[in-house]
C-alpha cells in the first residue's frame, strides 16, 4: 500500500483529541472540589456555610464540564473510543463532585459542630483519589500507565471502607443521641459515597483500557 494512501485513509479518520481535554477539566473542577472539602474540614464551623457556597460553584463548573462532554459526542461524526463509554466516564465523574459537594453541605445543613478525626482522615483519601483520577485523565489519549490508576484507587477505597465501618461504630458507643447518630451517619454515608464513586470511574477506566487493548 502506498503512502499516499495511507495518508489519504489517515485523513479521513482524524483523532478526535477533544475530549481528553475536556476530562481534564472535569477531574479538575473535582480536585479543587475535594481541596476545598478537606480545607474546610480542617477549619472553623463559622467558616462551612461560606465555603459550602464555594463548593456549590465548583460543583456547577462540573455540571457545565460535564455537559460539554456530552454536547461534544453528541456533535461528534468520529470519537476517540465507544460514545457510551465517553458518556458513562463524564457521569461517573461528575457522581465524585455529586457527592463531594454534598458532604459540606450536609455538613451546614445539619448543623454539626464537631468532627471526628476519622472525617478528616476520611477526606484525605477522597483528597488522594482525586488526584490520582486528574493525573490519570491525560493517560486515556493512550491508554498508558492505567493499570496503576485502577490499582491505586481500589486500594484507596478499601482503606474508605474500613473508616466508614469505623466511624458507624463509634456512633454506637452510646455517647451520642438519637439526633447526633442521625446527623453524623448522613454525613459518613455521603463521604463514602464520594470513595465508591472514585472507585466506580477507575473500574470504567479499566474497562476502557481493556476494550482499547
Amino acid at each position: 500500500m502506498s503512502r499516499s494512501i495511507v495518508a489519504v485513509r489517515f485523513k479521513l479518520t482524524p483523532q478526535n483529541t477533544t475530549f481528553y481535554g475536556q476530562f481534564a477539566d472535569l477531574a479538575t473542577h473535582i480536585r479543587d472540589g475535594a481541596h476545598l472539602l478537606k480545607a474546610t474540614v480542617e477549619g472553623p464551623p463559622g467558616e462551612w456555610k461560606a465555603a459550602a457556597q464555594r463548593l456549590k460553584d465548583i460543583e456547577h463548573h462540573g455540571d457545565e464540564a460535564t455537559h460539554t462532554i456530552m454536547s461534544a459526542v453528541n456533535s461528534s461524526f468520529i470519537t476517540p473510543f465507544d460514545r457510551d463509554d465517553i458518556y458513562r466516564l463524564a457521569a461517573r465523574l461528575d457522581d465524585c463532585l455529586d457527592h463531594i459537594e454534598a458532604s459540606l453541605d450536609i455538613m451546614v445543613l445539619y448543623r454539626v459542630q464537631e468532627l471526628p478525626a476519622a472525617v478528616t482522615e476520611q477526606v484525605d483519601v477522597l483528597v488522594e483519589m482525586a488526584d490520582l483520577t486528574l493525573e490519570a485523565m491525560p493517560g486515556l489519549q493512550k491508554m498508558h500507565h492505567l493499570r496503576e490508576f485502577w490499582i491505586a484507587i481500589n486500594s484507596l477505597e478499601n482503606v474508605a471502607d474500613r473508616n466508614y465501618r469505623r466511624m458507624i461504630a463509634a456512633l454506637f458507643d452510646g455517647e451520642r443521641d438519637a439526633v447526633d447518630i442521625i446527623r453524623y451517619k448522613a454525613l459518613y454515608d455521603e463521604l463514602e459515597a464520594a470513595a465508591d464513586s472514585f472507585e466506580t470511574v477507575a473500574n470504567t477506566v479499566e474497562s476502557i483500557a481493556a476494550k482499547e487493548s
